[in-house]
């Protein structure tokens, strides 16, 4: 995702409501009179076991050249950016109790001379026992518009990625992250396509972005295409100007639906730096009204949660921090209440004291 500081994304951009080419379904099955239900399409185990974080490039994971996440360096060499990721990796399971960190992919990443160092933090983080989240990111500009920038570079990309870790079972694919210029459909159209064009990975290594913003996950979910998958949500509290806890919790289980055992809100967070006490009720305050709803609900659903961010620069929705040298890098926690809460969302810790 992401915002920008005033966090006004969704009200300064309107999202597309027609697509200029036409996207072919790759299965004889169509979405309108095909509902499957979430208990059939649901991969084994539910969702629980994802316990995470978003690593972030400070630009926000939209760029037209390498991703560059926070505390790496495009000069680093594999073994170097091993080493520093293998630090931050194990700082988010020693601070958090993470298990799962989700990165972004681009082309300009993977299908240039980078690709050989940055596939160091994806294999790090796998070799240290993470689940590890590879999604696309769009680029910037004119070109942040919720669209595939180039079909050309993408799919070569994504055979790159299957091919390289299609058989490491801690490697997850999310074809796109925030396919806001799409309509339900036409999204669902390109999931089927990354599908039938990877039979090779198993479904229940796949994340299927919500359609829009990943803002719902029902219509996703009642594509009989998409069986087996997992589903991506995405949910922020700068959404509304203001909601009650009750509200926030309607808000979450209506995108959710009855789709709670396949989906993981891979993207929720709030301000982790100005001083906000998460364990505390506070009525007044719409963001820990969020933080609050959203982490009880993720547990009493039992779904998995992937934070945003762990870690980003600058960003004040960070839950850690770079703390020491540079080319030894560890973490800090910036919102021990914020770091609570998302260990309660993942059934340890206690509940928000009265």
């Amino acid at each position: 995702m992401r915002k920008t500081p005033a966090r006004n994304r969704l009200s300064s951009r309107l999202r597309a409501t027609c697509v200029a080419v036409a996207i072919a379904a790759v299965s004889g099955a169509t979405l309108a009179g095909s509902p499957a239900s979430a208990s059939a399409t649901a991969p084994t185990g539910g969702t629980s076991q994802f316990r995470g974080v978003n690593w972030a490039d400070p630009r926000d994971n939209f760029a037209d050249d390498y991703l560059q996440l926070s505390g790496l360096s495009t000069s680093d060499s594999y073994a170097r950016t091993y080493a520093k990721a293998s630090r931050i990796i194990t700082a988010f399971r020693a601070n958090l109790g993470a298990n799962t960190v989700r990165l972004p992919i681009n082309p300009y990443t993977v299908n240039g001379a980078y690709w050989k160092s940055y596939r160091a933090v994806i294999d790090a983080a796998s070799a240290h026992g993470f689940k590890v989240i590879v999604s696309y990111w769009e680029g910037t500009g004119d070109k942040r518009d919720g669209y595939i920038d180039d079909e050309a570079t993408f799919w070569p990309m994504w055979d790159t990625v299957v091919k390289t870790y299609k058989h490491d079972p801690r490697v997850y694919f999310e074809p796109m992250n925030e396919p806001h210029g799409y309509t339900d459909a036409q999204w669902a159209d390109i999931a089927a396509k990354w599908l039938a064009t990877y039979p090779s990975v198993p479904r229940d290594r796949v994340f299927v972005s919500g359609a829009g913003y990943n803002d719902h996950v029902t219509s996703v979910c009642a594509d009989p295409r998409l069986k087996g998958t997992y589903l991506s949500l995405h949910h922020y509290g700068f959404w509304k100007s203001y909601a009650t806890y009750d509200q926030w919790v309607s808000d979450l289980k209506e995108r959710i639906g009855d789709c709670a055992n396949r989906t993981v809100i891979d993207e929720f967070g709030a301000p982790m730096t100005t001083g906000l006490d998460y364990d505390k009720p506070a009525p007044d305050d719409n963001y820990v009204n969020f933080i609050q709803a959203e982490t009880d609900t993720a547990r009493e659903l039992g779904m998995g949660s992937v934070y945003w961010p762990g870690l980003r620069t600058d960003d004040i929705y960070s839950m850690q921090k770079l703390v020491g040298d540079p080319s030894r890098p560890w973490l800090a926690t910036t919102n021990q209440s914020g770091a609570d809460r998302l260990a309660w969302a993942w059934g340890r810790g206690r509940p928000v004291q009265g």
